[in-house]
């Protein structure tokens, strides 16, 4: 990979004279959201960082990326809800998905070992992910230092050539900034998936070739059973509802929107639902209609 040292949030990572698709992400050179691109986009593409969710979005709405790749959920820890209002006020269509594994890994610079490792850097989550590894070891007590990205860690301990520290961050990482795997895997729950979305410009998403699963959001009236009337809309259809989030509308207090994921094998039922959903609901609007993302391990 020929990616550039420097990382900003305006520049993209890969510099050349070619036409190639732009990708925003939020988080460092080396993060699982580089990673969740190249697997979806291929590698053949300009990774641009961002430092927000936001800013992501923005990035594809105004038209100096191609796509974005942005984050959604997480097997483990949930939901991420700012980024289902970051979908509903912009522009924008999901027009693809793709299942990480969120591989862990302990990290140092070539020649350091475990016995000569005094500290620990990573985000918070990632260290919380790996407690036990780090607890089991057979070593005096580590000092875990909370940074605010897994890979800018394993950046820092490169560039700072830091003898006495390791790093837990992704393999892409490791291999970005020339830092040796002590211990691959140590994450504890070894089935710990994000799920990551593909997002383009509603003007310039084309149609999804045979799509199997969509994703939209409703408001229904604040009366009995309207949510019950749109449930049953999905099992008249044969619709597999695979989430149902609600998320609180700012402007209309204790009012909630909801976000909801279908899958379907034949796409006239998924058609007849979206005839009907005006009729079950105050507000409705389709995110996307795209492919059911692969699990990448």
């Amino acid at each position: 990979m020929d990616l550039a040292k420097e990382n900003t949030k305006t520049e993209p990572l890969h510099l050349s004279g070619a036409l190639r698709k732009r990708v925003s992400i939020q988080g460092y050179e080396g993060c699982f959201h580089q990673v969740a691109a190249y697997h979806y986009f291929g590698e053949d593409i300009d990774i641009v960082p961002c430092s927000t969710f936001r800013e992501v979005t923005n990035m594809v709405e105004s038209g100096e990326v191609d796509a974005g790749m942005m984050a959604i959920e997480n097997s483990i820890a949930g939901s991420i809800l700012p980024n289902y209002s970051l979908l509903q006020n912009c522009s924008l269509k999901i027009t693809g998905e793709i299942l990480l594994l969120i591989r862990q890994n302990l990290m140092a610079l070539p020649g350091v070992g475990i016995e000569d490792i005094k500290e620990i850097h990573s985000h918070p989550m990632a260290l919380l992910q790996c407690i036990n590894y780090i607890e089991d070891l057979s070593h005096p007590k580590f000092k875990l230092v909370e940074t605010v990205d897994t890979a800018l860690s394993a950046r820092e301990l490169a560039e700072n050539h830091i003898t006495n520290a390791a790093a837990i961050a992704g393999e892409l990482a490791a291999k970005l900034f020339g830092l040796k795997i002590l211990a691959p895997d140590i994450h504890t729950v070894k089935n710990n998936y994000t799920r990551f979305l593909a997002i383009e410009r509603a003007d310039k998403a084309g149609e999804v070739a045979d799509a199997d699963k969509a994703s939209f959001y409703f408001k229904v009236p604040h009366k009995q059973n309207s949510l019950l009337a749109v449930l049953r809309c999905f099992e008249q259809y044969n619709i597999n509802m695979t989430k149902l989030q609600s998320y609180p509308i700012p402007s209309d207090p204790f009012r909630y929107l909801f976000h909801v994921d279908v899958e379907f094998d034949d796409i006239s039922d998924y058609e007849r639902v979206i005839e009907n959903m005006p009729k079950v609901t105050e507000e409705f609007c389709i995110c996307g209609k795209y492919k059911r993302g692969d699990f990448i391990k």
